[in-house]
């Protein structure tokens, strides 16, 4: 991480790109933050390679958008204490960290106040106190940021805490730095997910068959042989991922390494994002191209993300 791209000019250096080829933005209220594993996969020269696309902060982001806001899918009103959100019944969601591999510019938390809503704070008590008061929790949910931000013996501290609370029945883990910076899945990571108690589902998130390099896909088998269910969520972005032939090859991909795609989210209306909507006809068609040329197992299901309602919406 010490060595990821952090200035914007040094990224397109790197590419052999300049500030003429793209509208770059210089608002720094959400920096760039890109490892160099991820940038080895970008095309050199190509201002449009769909990976540099997720990260490079576009005058486009200056964007309004109708309807685009800070909270799209109402977390903050969803809080039960300090980084403990709930919105779905028998689970909840811990925000672990607001640390990340890569600043995603789709982000839908890009604005979280993360200042205030930390449940590390307090060493976890606070959270676990709540959580062990509520018996219809089965579920808790690492997310943040990224809760692999976190050093292991951190995420250990926390899930034996966690271990102490007999209504849990299930860990699930939502991080997207096995795909960033695939070294992260290290010996010790892997000790730590073998010796867990629940049944463990992974959630990374990949949006392009060009980010599961031989590397990823080895670090993908080394997480699947510690006994988790690995599930892939991508987003629907405009100019990245938006045929087909693309979200077919990355339904291949994923298969290759025992990842099951599980969800294509419809863009979640971020205030700085619009610029990479994608309309809802055009999603279902590519959903309908997806079903007629992979197995069933490998087709995400389409869905959106409203704020109030108390399940995601499934749109095909």
């Amino acid at each position: 991480m010490r060595e990821a791209f952090r200035d914007v000019d040094a990224l397109l250096a790197y590419l052999g790109l300049s500030r003429a080829d793209v509208g770059i933005s210089d608002d720094a209220s959400f920096p760039l933050l890109v490892p160099r594993p991820f940038v080895e996969r970008m095309r050199h020269g190509d201002p449009a390679d769909p990976l540099l696309r997720q990260v490079l902060p576009l005058a486009a982001e200056a964007d309004a958008g109708a309807g685009f806001v800070t909270d799209p899918v109402g977390d903050l009103a969803r809080t039960r204490g300090p980084g403990l959100i709930h919105k779905y019944a028998h689970r909840v969601l811990l925000i672990t960290t607001g640390s990340c591999a890569v600043h995603c510019r789709y982000c839908f938390r890009r604005h979280f106040p993360y200042a205030e809503e930390l449940a590390a704070r307090d060493q976890w008590r606070a959270a676990i106190a709540e959580i062990a008061a509520d018996r219809s929790i089965h579920e808790v949910i690492l997310s943040g940021g990224d809760p692999l931000s976190l050093a292991t013996a951190k995420l250990r501290e926390l899930t034996e805490a966690l271990a102490h609370i007999p209504h849990l029945r299930r860990l699930r883990i939502h991080t997207r730095w096995p795909i960033v910076l695939p070294q992260r899945v290290d010996a010790e990571l892997l000790d730590w997910l073998r010796g867990l108690p629940w049944p463990v589902v992974l959630v990374i998130h990949a949006n392009h068959a060009r980010e599961i390099d031989a590397e990823v896909g080895a670090a993908l088998q080394r997480l699947r042989a510690t006994g988790a269910t690995l599930l892939n969520q991508s987003v629907l972005l405009r100019g990245v991922n938006d045929d087909a032939e693309t979200l077919r090859e990355l339904s291949e991909r994923l298969g290759e390494f025992d990842v099951l795609p599980y969800y294509l989210h419809l863009l979640d209306r971020v205030a700085g994002a619009a610029h990479y909507q994608v309309d809802l006809r055009v999603a279902r068609r590519l959903l309908r191209a997806l079903r007629a040329s992979l197995p069933g197992y490998l087709v995400p299901r389409l869905a959106r993300e409203d704020a109030g309602r108390r399940s995601k919406t499934v749109l095909g």
